[in-house]
């Protein structure tokens, strides 16, 4: 069921929604040589040091790019999250014209300045990789908040944590007129 905010986009934004709901999944090759790369991420935001954070989250979004063979992304890692009566921004991707697309992300709560957990800090990396991931990888042309955009990253997010459990097997991760040789 598409949320609610479906009835307001054009056709074609239509057909990009519904073609990003469908595609479940994502799966990167060998998730394991990542694992080293969340360890590092997290102990950087343990440790408390925005720029360690900022490196390990970048070599991590390095490595996922360089899996999925999509364009580099910077990775921007600031101090207090921005809030207003709106709520907290925790991450914001933004394509540019020239050069890489930016991934920024903020490593402090609002309200208490606290360092974010670490799996939240992760999930919101994560996220705003599937919007890298829609544009770059998928060629969406769009990227949404669909139900399928957030399976795929919790699909990834399973795979570099793993204790969070992985994607079964035969797990469809595009669909049909995508898969090489399939229709179009």
């Amino acid at each position: 069921m598409p949320f609610a905010y479906y009835s307001r986009l054009s056709s074609r934004e239509k057909a990009i929604y519904r073609r990003s709901d469908e595609i479940t999944a994502l799966l990167v090759g060998d998730p394991e040589a990542l694992h080293p790369m969340v360890d590092a991420l997290r102990h950087a935001l343990a440790s408390d040091q925005r720029r360690a954070v900022e490196a390990a989250a970048s070599r991590l979004v390095l490595g996922i790019g360089e899996r999925l063979a999509m364009p580099p992304v910077t990775v921007s890692v600031l101090a207090v999250r921005p809030s207003s009566s709106w709520g907290e921004l925790h991450g914001l991707y933004t394509r540019t014209v020239r050069g890489p697309a930016r991934i920024e992300l903020w490593m402090r709560t609002a309200r208490h300045h606290r360092v974010v957990a670490f799996r939240t800090f992760l999930r919101t990396l994560l996220h705003e990789v599937g919007h890298h991931v829609d544009y770059e990888h998928l060629r969406l042309g769009e990227s949404f908040h669909t139900e399928g955009f957030f399976r795929r990253e919790s699909s990834l997010f399973k795979q570099l944590v793993p204790s969070a459990g992985g994607p079964a097997r035969g797990q469809l991760l595009l669909p049909p007129e995508s898969r090489p040789g399939g229709r179009k």
